[in-house]
C-alpha cells in the first residue's frame, strides 16, 4: 500500500560518481542488498546523522571517518541495521571498510558505512565482504535506479529525484535516492539517503545546505514519531562540471539551492507516500504561531495522534480529534476563540467551536482524498511551519507484528 504512483524519475548520470550493487544474501538469498558508491578523487562530502542516543556502529564510524578524510567510497547494506551490538558491531563495521578499501586500494579511512534493517543482530561481515568484489566490479555512472531498489527495507517501491539545470552555460545534475517506511521521525535526516551533484560546492556551504536543507524537509516527516538508530543523508559533490566553484557570495547559489531543495523534499515525501500500510498523504500547515518550536509542537501533535492517524485511514472527518490534539499541544494561553482549523479548505473550527459553515457533507468530501492538507492558525504570530505525515492503517500493525518473522 502507497499513495501515489510512485514511479521513479529518469535519472541523470551524476559525472564522478559511479554505484554498484550486489547480492549478499543478508535477509534474503538473492536478494540485491549492497550498494556501493564510489567517488572522483576531489570529491567533497557531506552528512547529517541520527540523534538517538543508541545510534547504529555505521553511524559512529561514518561520522568518524568523514571527519578524518575525503570519502571515495560508501558502503551500504540493508536487512541488518548493525545497532545495539556493542563494541562487536564497531568492529564489524571496520571490517567492512577495512574489506573494501582493500579491493580499492584506499585507506579505510575514506569508506563510510550504513547499515539498516532489523536491530540487534550481529552484523554477517563474511556475506558482506564476499559480496564487495561483484559490486565494485560493477560500478557504473547510470545505475541508480538499481541502486534506489537495492536500500530498500520494507519500502514497497524504490524512492529518487532527479534535475538538471543550466547555471550560466553550465548544466549541473542533481540525483539521489533515499529509503524508509516505517521508524519515521526523523531528528536530523531520514532512514537514508543519497544525493548527488557534479557540481564543485565549497565545504563549509556543503555541509550547511545539507543541515539546511535536510530540516526542512526529511526532518519535516514522521510516520511514526520513532526516531531510527541509523539515519543518516549524505550529500555529495563531486566537482566533475565545468563551471567555477560554487560559494556563499556565488550569483549562482540560489538556483542551485532551489533545485537542491526540490530533490530533498521529493526523497523526503516519497517516504510518507510509502510510510507503512500508508493510504493517505497528509500534510500539516501550522500558521500563526509565536515560535518555530511552537508550530512543531501542534503539528506533531496532530501528525502523532493516533485518533487523529486512524480516523484518516477511515476517511472520518471526525474533526474533535484534531481540535483535541492542538489542545493538548501545550501552546500556553491559547485563545481559543481566535485560532481557526481547517481541513482542506473547509473551516472546522472558527470562534471556539465547529464553524457555522461546516457540514460533514463538505468534510467527508476532503477526507474522501489520497492527499489531505489540515490547516491550523494560531492566530499568535508570523512564524510558519509544515510537517508532513501518512495515516495508520491495519497494514501498519501486521508489517511491524511480523517483521522479524
Amino acid at each position: 500500500m502507497a499513495v501515489g504512483p510512485g514511479t521513479l524519475p529518469e535519472f541523470y548520470p551524476v559525472a564522478g560518481v559511479k554505484l554498484g550493487i550486489a547480492s549478499a544474501g543478508i535477509k534474503k538469498p538473492g536478494r540485491k542488498d549492497i550498494v556501493v558508491f564510489e567517488l572522483a578523487p576531489d570529491a567533497r562530502v557531506a552528512g547529517i546523522f541520527t540523534r538517538n542516543q543508541f545510534c547504529a556502529a555505521p553511524v559512529v564510524v561514518s561520522r568518524r571517518h568523514l571527519g578524518q578524510s575525503a570519502p571515495r567510497y560508501l558502503l551500504i547494506n540493508t536487512g541488518n541495521a548493525n545497532a545495539g551490538t556493542g563494541d562487536r558491531g564497531m568492529d564489524d563495521a571496520l571490517k567492512c571498510c577495512q574489506a573494501l578499501a582493500e579491493k580499492a586500494g584506499i585507506r579505510a579511512a575514506e569508506v563510510l558505512p550504513f547499515s539498516t534493517g532489523v536491530i540487534g543482530e550481529p552484523l554477517p561481515v563474511d556475506k558482506i565482504v564476499n559480496a564487495l568484489p561483484d559490486a565494485l566490479a560493477g560500478t557504473r555512472e547510470d545505475r541508480w535506479a538499481e541502486a534506489a531498489s537495492g536500500i530498500m527495507t520494507t519500502d514497497t517501491r524504490p524512492k529518487g529525484a532527479s534535475v538538471r539545470i543550466d547555471l550560466d552555460g553550465h548544466p549541473v545534475t542533481i540525483s539521489g535516492i533515499s529509503k524508509g517506511a516505517g521508524m519515521i521521525r526523523p531528528n536530523m535526516a531520514t532512514m537514508l539517503g543519497f544525493i548527488a551533484t557534479d557540481a564543485r560546492i565549497a565545504p563549509d556551504l556543503l555541509q550547511s545546505l545539507a543541515s539546511e536543507l535536510g530540516e526542512k524537509s526529511f526532518n519535516r516527516i514522521t510516520i511514526d514519531g520513532d526516531t531510527s538508530t541509523n539515519d543518516a543523508c549524505m550529500l555529495m559533490a563531486s566537482g566533475q562540471y565545468s563551471g567555477p566553484e560554487i560559494t556563499e557570495s556565488s550569483p549562482q547559489l540560489p538556483k542551485f539551492r532551489e533545485a537542491l531543495r526540490q530533490v530533498f523534499m521529493d526523497l523526503a515525501h516519497a517516504i510518507v507516500r510509502d510510510g507503512e500500510g500508508a493510504t493517505k498523504f497528509v500534510t500539516i500547515d501550522v500558521r500563526g504561531a509565536s515560535s518555530q518550536q511552537e508550530a512543531l509542537d501542534v503539528a506533531y501533535t496532530v501528525a502523532h495522534s493516533p485518533l487523529v492517524k486512524t480516523a484518516l485511514f477511515a476517511s472520518d472527518p471526525n474533526w474533535g480529534r484534531i481540535l483535541a490534539a492542538v489542545g493538548r499541544a501545550g501552546v500556553p494561553d491559547l485563545d481559543l476563540r481566535a485560532l481557526e482549523i481547517y481541513l482542506g479548505d473547509v473551516c472546522l473550527v472558527r470562534d471556539g467551536g465547529r464553524a457555522e459553515d461546516y457540514s460533514e457533507e463538505r468534510g467527508q468530501a476532503v477526507m474522501d482524498g489520497e492527499e489531505i492538507t489540515i490547516a491550523i492558525d494560531l492566530k499568535r504570530g508570523a512564524v510558519h511551519e509544515t510537517v508532513w505525515t501518512c495515516d495508520f492503517s491495519h497494514d501498519y500493525v501486521t508489517i511491524n507484528a511480523d517483521y522479524r518473522s
